[in-house]
């Protein structure tokens, strides 16, 4: 049976009447969620750490900025729009201590409150409103009159009303106008976890890499084992995106086609899916979460030294000098650069 999809007729702003709405952070998907909601009518405010360099941007969309703690202080229902790794500490010093009975935390990912990396306060409802994509496609669409999907999900629900809090504040971004879906932060943890390491960044970044060191080696040009194995990744992917896989392969060649439902599972094989089981037993059991705060706490210095030798692969410079010759690309130089919060 098909999961119940909630829309605009299942949720109600009414539900923030009177009430101040904080959002904790003014990055990707902070900014979005506060300017959507303070667009949709809301109240809300602030919350950011003593010299934030987002204080003036977050003024200039005409919001009272406050330091964390009282941002918290001041209002009802407080989203946590701060890196997973920046939680805790966040807590512990400016939430925790400003947190009373009837206040709403909510979280746009699970890691943190699933995992246990912040122990919850037991008089507050806690939830979560992730929506499916990056915040600036969550302004826009807005923008559009149309929604980013999102999720929600309750770890915590004091007042017997933390779903409806959920539901006005996905109706409040927007996502309500596209489809809102219930999960719990279990779920949306470790499956989020699961997609981005072994598919959608980890899988594909490796994939792509091994394909163009192959093509190489063999002794073909660099540019066009880069074409063949990065440029058109979009193109299929836009057509999955927009169809479905069966819909991209009626897209494709006939070759195409039997090229890749005989040679597609000889490199994800068995072999492969039993390292996909590896990596998420280690999401599960709680093992990755545990080498990522140590990691963290660190000073994060192998993470530095892989991302350093990523940046170094051959087909970076081999990329960089191909889309140079793009005109009708959009050049981004995003090395560096880092969302503010």
């Amino acid at each position: 049976m098909p999961a119940k999809v909630y829309t605009d007729k299942d949720a109600n702003l009414g539900a923030f009447k009177n009430k101040t709405l904080a959002v904790l952070g003014y990055g990707s998907q902070g900014h979005a969620h506060a300017l959507n909601l303070k667009d949709s009518g809301c109240k809300v405010i602030i919350g950011l750490y003593e010299g934030s360099k987002s204080k003036p941007v977050a003024e200039q969309h005409g919001f009272k900025v406050y330091e964390t703690g009282e941002a918290v202080r001041r209002a009802d229902v407080i989203m946590v729009g701060l890196p997973d790794m920046k939680q805790a500490d966040c807590y512990l010093k400016d939430i925790l201590p400003n947190l009373v009975k009837g206040k709403t935390l909510i979280f746009s990912h699970g890691l943190s409150v699933h995992f246990k990396l912040i122990k919850l306060h037991k008089d507050i409802d806690c939830i979560m409103v992730a929506p499916k994509g990056p915040g600036h496609m969550v302004r826009r669409l807005y923008n559009e009159g149309k929604g980013m999907p999102a999720l929600i999900a309750v770890a915590q629900d004091k007042s017997k009303k933390a779903k409806q809090t959920a539901l006005a504040w996905a109706r409040g971004i927007g996502s309500t106008r596209a489809g809102v879906l219930q999960t719990t932060f279990k779920e949306e943890t470790e499956t989020d976890l699961f997609g981005e390491q072994a598919v959608l960044c980890g899988g594909a970044s490796a994939l792509v890499q091994a394909g163009f060191e192959t093509l190489v080696e063999a002794g073909y040009q660099p540019e066009m084992a880069y074409f063949e194995c990065l440029h058109e990744l979009k193109l299929i992917c836009d057509l999955m995106y927009e169809s479905g896989i069966a819909g991209m392969r009626f897209s494709i060649s006939e070759t195409a086609k039997y090229g890749d439902i005989t040679r597609g599972p000889r490199v994800v094989n068995k072999a492969t899916k039993a390292e996909m089981k590896k990596i998420l037993k280690e999401i599960q059991t709680g093992q990755f979460t545990r080498e990522w705060v140590n990691e963290y706490k660190g000073g994060l210095k192998k993470y530095k030294a892989l991302l350093l030798k990523g940046e170094k692969h051959p087909i970076e410079k081999t990329g960089k000098y191909l889309r140079s010759m793009m005109p009708w690309m959009k050049k981004k130089n995003i090395k560096g650069v880092q969302a503010s919060y």
